[in-house]
């Protein structure tokens, strides 16, 4: 018993350090600062609580900030769900229609995917959001979508209250001339007076408050729109990028082949009603989902193993010429790949002269590949990253993987 409770009280203080990043610092920090200002300028200036109106806003205004942060927390520690270590096909025959991952020893489940941040293969994966230091999936996609819907509703009613307060002090304090306009922050010129005057430093932080919340609704609310087409959809960010592959694929190599997205139910309330329900709790299980007429569970996972085979056959070995240290902005590698390093949290690989790498894609400055690493290192090892264009030279004598790079056609 006593072993058990250490177990959950460590478990508990490793979810207690993913509020330990820039992310949730800075989201709480947002929602901490506009929630803040927005009931003191309630409560001290604007729409005065002994008034009907003035208690429902500032019912409300507590209600967002309710609602926005269980919905965040729920985001990041219920989190979204990972597929059991070990875990394998029942059927021993259909382990070939889907990858095995060698970090989390087990086959990986349709719809699932490797999270590099997370360490394990998650259910569902829609991508890894910095915000709540999470990934968003299965479990986790329904908090998740509420918070970027809620958060620009909260934004909104709290720009209401910043620009209303700033207009009402400002208009008690200014005074019109014949040829001048005047603003008396003092004091204001009418009664009854507030119980502490709207000075110049409350102007500032409801003006940067203003613009915080503004900011914040444009942000989250593009962010609310974009997962809202791919929940209508049934799909995920990353299920998405598979299909736009395939079809890129097929015509690529006109093989004929029509790829049909299995999970789309073929109606937008269906697709939506397999993330959002009443009980909270996602359609499913994680592992295996309902699919369209003529489709079966490994429609998709098959359509990747296609991908990664033809990514294999399109990769081009290059030797690295210099050392790179594996910066996100080297100095040392000139001006153009100083600034045009690639804007994504995508790492960056280490290089020591000699070291072979596997190039899939690439920059004009920068490319993408694996390392290859010899026989001595762990199996489940994988080292891949962005690194310098100019570190590296095709290895021309490497016939078998001398293939075209960055949208050089190959005729099969």
């Amino acid at each position: 018993m006593g072993a058990l409770c250490s177990v959950i009280r460590f478990e508990n203080l490793q979810e207690l350090k993913r509020l330990c990043h820039w992310g949730p610092i800075i989201a709480l920090g947002v929602i901490a600062i506009c929630s803040t200002m927005a009931m003191i300028d309630a409560v001290m200036w604007y729409w005065p609580l002994d008034t009907t109106g003035g208690s429902v806003n500032f019912i409300m205004l507590i209600n967002w900030t309710v609602m926005i942060l269980y919905n965040y927390f729920n985001a990041m520690f219920i989190g979204p769900g990972y597929v059991p270590l070990g875990w394998k096909p029942e059927k021993s025959q259909d382990c070939m229609y889907v990858q095995y991952c060698k970090v989390c020893q087990s086959y990986k489940a349709p719809r699932s995917h490797h999270c590099r941040k997370c360490n394990r293969c998650v259910m569902k994966m829609d991508h890894h959001c910095p915000w709540i230091n999470n990934c968003c999936g299965y479990q986790n996609h329904a908090s998740f979508t509420l918070f970027l819907l809620l958060a620009p509703l909260g934004c909104i009613h709290a720009s209401f209250i910043f620009v209303m307060t700033m207009y009402t002090q400002l208009y008690n304090r200014i005074s019109f001339g014949w040829s001048s306009v005047k603003i008396d922050m003092s004091a204001a010129k009418r009664d009854p007076l507030p119980i502490i005057p709207f000075g110049l430093s409350a102007f500032a932080a409801s003006l940067f408050a203003l613009g915080l919340a503004l900011g914040t609704t444009i942000a989250v609310g593009m962010l609310f729109i974009i997962q809202m087409k791919v929940i209508l959809r049934n799909k995920t960010s990353i299920e998405s990028w598979i299909e736009d592959k395939a079809k890129d694929r097929i015509q690529y190599y006109k093989t004929g082949e029509i790829f049909i997205f299995p999970y789309d139910m073929g109606s937008k309330w269906k697709n939506f009603k397999q993330v959002f329900t009443w009980s909270g709790i996602p359609e499913g299980d994680g592992l295996e989902w309902r699919v369209r007429e003529g489709c079966h569970q490994y429609t998709l996972t098959i359509e990747q193993l296609k991908q990664k085979a033809d990514k294999r056959v399109r990769s081009v070995r290059y030797r690295a010429v210099e050392d790179y240290s594996g910066a996100c902005c080297p100095v040392t590698k000139g001006v153009k790949t100083f600034f045009t390093t690639p804007c994504t949290e995508e790492p960056r690989i280490a290089l020591c002269k000699g070291d072979l790498i596997l190039a899939t894609r690439g920059l004009k400055h920068w490319m993408y590949g694996d390392k290859v690493l010899d026989s001595t290192t762990d199996a489940g090892m994988r080292v891949r990253g962005w690194f310098p264009r100019k570190c590296v030279e095709k290895c021309l004598y490497d016939s078998e993987m001398d293939q075209p790079l960055d949208g050089e056609k190959k005729n099969r």
